[in-house]
């Protein structure tokens, strides 16, 4: 758990968690001001255009939002709207999915590229003092955005319902699994053997797991069923992910960050619900790697808390952002 009153510390120009000097740096990452206009745009980045909707506005901090897949679109996250009244809320879809390019190009379907493609929104609306939030998937690109580009303006970081893995995240759907019913898990087991991904029965047998550990609401939301959508036939999460979260045989399925994510100095909240297809050690490891982190689970929620535990969720994302409004811009 992190002591608040780093808050002060850094504001003070004081020595934080151990040996890292917070200082403050006189030249911002894109220049300044940041065009935060209320409404939708297109952004140039590599291999495309992607659509960009800011929300609301305020004095705090804005939040730039990864959303999963890859390919789900921001839709499903719809409720970080709700900071809207105090802070500028940055939604984007990532290129080739949602209201974004999509080109039909599995070579730009690449971590590196996505990595890319974060620095090109934030350079585009010149974002230079913002907190970040990733889930799921955008909780690998957040992590891997921080190691790879040390960027200057990056205030906290909210790691939502993900890992420093896949291999964590895989080990961790094989063992819930094994919670499914019996015959569920021989329909899974005798389909997947076959590498028949599309016969009826599997993918009935997929949704048993989905509706334990993806989303426990009946009905599912109507944004989650646009980011479902999303998904449905979508070559970027075909490429990098799989035929489905049971199955992770893209090029993410190598990622790991085990040994590197301790560098991220960020402070850092991570969130999983109950119920997660992101089991507990994958949070775990996290908390354990992470110097200033600290963890929030949600008792009702699979893997969207946002919806499952929405007011319980948005209270921790609120009052964890809050508290570390004052050192947005210290971190470089």
């Amino acid at each position: 758990m992190i002591n608040r009153r780093e808050v002060l510390k850094a504001a003070t120009g004081l020595t934080v968690g151990g040996a890292m000097s917070v200082v403050a740096s006189a030249t911002p990452a894109f220049g300044a001001p940041q065009d935060l206009r209320p409404g939708e745009r297109y952004v140039d980045v590599p291999g495309g255009r992607v659509w960009v909707n800011v929300v609301g506005s305020g004095w705090r901090p804005p939040l730039l939002v990864l959303h999963g897949g890859p390919g789900a679109g921001h839709d499903y996250l719809e409720p970080l709207g709700e900071f809207a009244t105090s802070r500028a809320v940055v939604f984007y879809d990532q290129l080739g999915c949602g209201r974004s390019d999509k080109p039909d190009n599995p070579s730009l379907w690449t971590i590196d590229r996505f990595v890319a493609e974060v620095h090109a929104v934030r350079r585009a609306l010149k974002l230079n003092r913002h907190h970040l939030y990733g889930h799921s998937w955008g909780g690998w690109l957040a992590i891997e955005y921080l190691l790879r580009r040390s960027p200057r303006g990056v205030g906290a970081v909210v790691l939502s319902s993900t890992s420093a893995s896949a291999a964590q995240f895989v080990a961790g759907t094989r063992y819930l699994r094994t919670l499914l019913p019996a015959d569920v898990q021989q329909v899974l087991d005798h389909y997947e053997a076959k590498g028949d991904f599309t016969a009826p029965e599997y993918l009935d047998a997929v949704n048993v797991f989905y509706r334990n550990f993806l989303c426990r609401l009946d009905p599912y939301p109507e944004p989650l069923l646009r980011s479902a959508a999303n998904l449905a036939g979508n070559q970027v999460y075909a490429t990098m992910g799989g035929p489905n979260e049971l199955s992770v045989t893209g090029n993410l399925a190598s990622w790991h960050r085990t040994s590197q994510v301790s560098c991220i100095q960020n402070p850092v909240l991570l969130t999983r619900g109950r119920y997660d297809e992101f089991a507990e050690p994958c949070t775990d490891t996290l908390q354990r790697l992470l110097p200033r982190a600290e963890r929030v689970e949600f008792p009702h929620s699979a893997h969207v808390a946002m919806w499952e535990d929405q007011q319980a969720y948005l209270h921790a994302l609120t009052s964890f952002l809050t508290a570390w409004d004052p050192i947005v811009g210290w971190y470089t």
